[in-house]
């Protein structure tokens, strides 16, 4: 096993989430079935300067775990019923986060949480120490591109046009 440890997410998020790109995701599952998935697509949120992210109105009950250090995950639920997986990034009081959007195996970031039996009860969890689910190296350096975000009409052009939304090519 080679877990990414906490130095890895304690960075700005646009250094972490094209970084995410094919590493390995693994979940333990309750009847202790491992499943291992590579991330295939991310999009980064940084901070209470942007628009988009959650942390723009400042720190809230839902998104109080953006302001810690980087490494945990933040999961909420969005149209009452689809958890959405992000992992903290950057500095503690420095909310920023990458929504892990789609995997090689499933893609879409409601179907990935369902296929891997996440929800509220992972909030907050830390990747580095956790023994349910964490993060390894995967394939070094895929090739990526970027886009801009989806589905953030509300945050303004500016903020709705920036490019980070990463890709894996496959």
């Amino acid at each position: 096993m080679n877990r990414l440890g906490r130095d890895f997410y304690i960075r700005d998020v646009l250094e972490v989430a094209p970084g995410l790109l094919g590493k390995k995701l693994v979940r333990v599952m309750d009847n202790g079935k491992i499943i291992e998935v590579v991330i295939s697509e991310v999009e980064a949120y940084r901070g209470e300067e942007d628009e988009a992210c959650h942390a723009r109105k400042g720190r809230t009950e839902r998104n109080s775990i953006m302001y810690d250090e980087g490494g945990r995950l933040y999961l909420y639920l969005i149209y009452g019923m689809y958890w959405m997986l992000n992992v903290v990034t950057g500095k503690r009081n420095d909310p920023q986060a990458v929504l892990i959007r789609g995997l090689l195996e499933v893609d879409g970031p409601g179907r990935l949480t369902r296929y891997l039996g996440l929800d509220k009860s992972f909030y907050g969890i830390h990747l580095a120490d956790s023994g349910l689910i964490w993060i390894e190296e995967g394939v070094p350096g895929p090739e990526y591109e970027t886009t801009p975000r989806i589905g953030i009409e509300y945050a303004g052009e500016y903020w709705k046009s920036r490019p980070w939304r990463y890709v894996m090519k496959i």
